[in-house]
């Protein structure tokens, strides 16, 4: 049904949008950006790239801000993994300048805050600990982000423990 929903009214993308959306994917806003696109949808936030479009999942946008009238945004990378925890290293922010941002940066504050489900700050040896929702996955993943001056093995330890002990308390299916 979805399907043919699509093909009668279209995915909502934006005319000239040259991403690839998933089948269950929907666009929730769009705003043009040089000569590209950024088009928030309910899986990440589309960006501009001389590729072609990149998503950028909700829960690897480590911060966006909306200032005068561009959008800052953080993208976070994976840097490897703690048990069942995932280190995360931030990339430089990156700026879009909007002349008619429309409904973008409220639905990028929206989704960026409803994919964090928990957060942690843990002072020594400097790391913020994040439980946050993934699109298109079932349960939440922790993530943890180094400070940049973290000792990372110490920061690796504490992670792997954590989330032994959050393994050990879920409720098994």
């Amino acid at each position: 049904m979805r399907e043919l929903f699509r093909r009668i009214f279209g995915s909502g993308a934006p005319e000239g949008f040259a991403g690839s959306l998933d089948a269950d994917e929907n666009v929730l806003a769009s705003a043009a950006v040089g000569a590209g696109w950024l088009v928030a949808t309910t899986h990440g936030l589309w960006l501009p790239d001389p590729a072609g479009p990149r998503r950028v999942g909700w829960h690897l946008v480590s911060k966006a801000t909306w200032t005068g009238n561009a959008l800052a945004v953080v993208e976070a990378v994976e840097d490897g993994e703690a048990g069942q925890a995932v280190l995360l290293r931030d990339l430089p922010v990156t700026r879009f300048p909007l002349e008619s941002p429309g409904k973008i940066p409220q639905v990028v504050h929206e989704r960026v805050t409803a994919s964090i489900k928990s957060r942690h700050r843990h002072e020594s040896p400097g790391a913020w600990f994040l439980q946050r929702k993934v699109p298109g996955r079932d349960g939440v993943v922790l993530q943890v982000r180094p400070d940049p001056d973290a000792d990372v093995a110490a920061v690796r330890d504490i992670a792997a423990s954590v989330a032994a002990k959050i393994a050990a308390v879920k409720p098994v299916d």
